[in-house]
């Protein structure tokens, strides 16, 4: 998916103080550079805790970053996707009511999934209807504002 797709949820949590560094994937697929953000933290040399997040695929690859380098990062934020493995870090799980694209048997081992009512998979973004997924019952705005509410919670919590 192309990254711009994202900036509506990163410019919210930017309104509210969270630096936001959004990264481009060649060809827009996360799983082509699972490394692509050991430069993020150069581009905001005053951040002292980072989280790291991704939607779908992007999430899985996200996590598994995480894994790696947990001296690194303090949380991970899941959008639509489920953790690859263990870390030990705090984790934000958070799955479209209507989300028709996740694997539910793989999403039912992760424990304490926040669900979004009325959300689907493709909303977390901006990037239109996604072949598959369920018909969203709130609009995509709602959906990203309440996902922003719930990662700012997280990352309060975490501290």
């Amino acid at each position: 998916m192309d990254e711009r797709a994202y900036a509506p949820l990163l410019s919210a949590l930017a309104q509210n103080g969270v630096t936001c560094v959004l990264v481009k994937m060649p060809f827009h697929l996360a799983v082509l550079d699972i490394n692509a953000a050991n430069g993020a933290t150069a581009l905001a040399p005053g951040v002292q805790s980072w989280y790291i997040g991704g939607h779908s695929l992007g999430g899985a690859m996200a996590y598994s970053y995480a894994a790696k380098h947990t001296q690194l990062v303090r949380g991970v934020v899941l959008l639509g996707a489920y953790p690859t493995g263990q870390s030990g870090l705090p984790l934000l799980t958070l799955v479209g009511s209507n989300d028709g694209v996740i694997n539910r048997e793989k999403l039912a081992a992760v424990p304490d999934v926040t669900t979004v009512e009325g959300g689907n998979h493709a909303q977390f973004g901006n990037y239109g209807p996604q072949q598959g997924d369920g018909t969203a019952t709130i609009s995509a705005e709602s959906q990203q504002s309440e996902t922003v509410t719930r990662i700012l919670q997280f990352i309060a919590a975490i501290g």
